[in-house]
């Protein structure tokens, strides 16, 4: 899905009024509505991530494997590599736990033909079995599981992964220095309110992301990595406290 296309995109107002009490962020409907204005306004590198992890398919995907979008949302990712994926003996698996989210992203995957099939899932990523696969993406996915849960879930992606295989984690970060935290959240939020979110819009999406969005450091991230059995691990991009890490089998 190209977040630029205003025929799919409504404009993200949900913190726009005041809130009586700013609730836990959730992908629901409501969310679902503004998702594409959302991201793009609001990560920086969208874009740039979902056209490379494409141009990574190219490189990454062999001919009869599994390929996962675990944490789909609209399918942004599953739509980039289906794009570039030229071996037609694959299947892309996309999976969310969001009702909303699987509704529409079946709507936009159905929306563009593709030789390249792919099944829309509603599920846990923790209960997905990965299995034959040459390629998984987590993006902008893993920091909304409980941090109890995530040395398991990258585990169990690395167990199902063959050789020479490869993962796409996304990520927001933190770093463990209060004084790079704040220069980065600041920038960050210039980055916002220069694509027209107000200050209140700032401050209200924040609380709502505090109880639900618990970030690592890179050095946590590359750990995880590593005690999984990847072999290969490097940051490929970073803007502010956006990261995107690539984990080679």
């Amino acid at each position: 899905m190209d977040t630029s296309d205003t025929n799919l995109t409504n404009t993200d107002l949900i913190y726009s009024n005041p809130h009586a009490q700013v609730k836990d962020f959730a992908f629901d409907a409501q969310v679902v509505e503004v998702f594409p204005d959302m991201i793009s306004r609001s990560v920086p590198g969208y874009n740039t991530i979902i056209d490379t992890i494409g141009r990574l398919s190219q490189r990454f995907v062999q001919q009869d494997t599994l390929i996962y979008d675990l944490g789909c949302s609209l399918g942004a990712a599953t739509l980039a590599m289906r794009k570039r994926i030229k071996n037609t003996k694959c299947k892309i698996i996309a999976v969310d736990n969001s009702p909303a989210m699987i509704e529409r992203c079946t709507m936009h995957i159905n929306a563009f033909k593709g030789e390249t099939p792919v099944e829309v899932v509603e599920a846990n990523i923790q209960d997905v079995k990965v299995d034959n696969a040459s390629m998984v993406v987590l993006n902008f996915t893993l920091q909304f599981v409980d941090k109890a849960e995530r040395q398991t879930l990258i585990n169990n992606i690395a167990n199902g992964i063959n050789d020479g295989g490869i993962l796409v984690i996304s990520e927001k970060i933190s770093h463990g220095d209060s004084v790079i935290d704040e220069h980065l959240i600041d920038l960050h939020h210039d980055f916002k309110r220069s694509n027209g979110y107000s200050e209140l819009e700032v401050a209200q999406k924040r609380t709502a992301l505090e109880n639900v969005m618990r970030t690592d450091s890179v050095e946590q991230h590359i750990q995880r990595l590593k005690d999984a059995g990847f072999s290969h691990v490097a940051p490929w991009f970073q803007c502010f406290n956006f990261i995107s890490f690539i984990a080679i089998k």
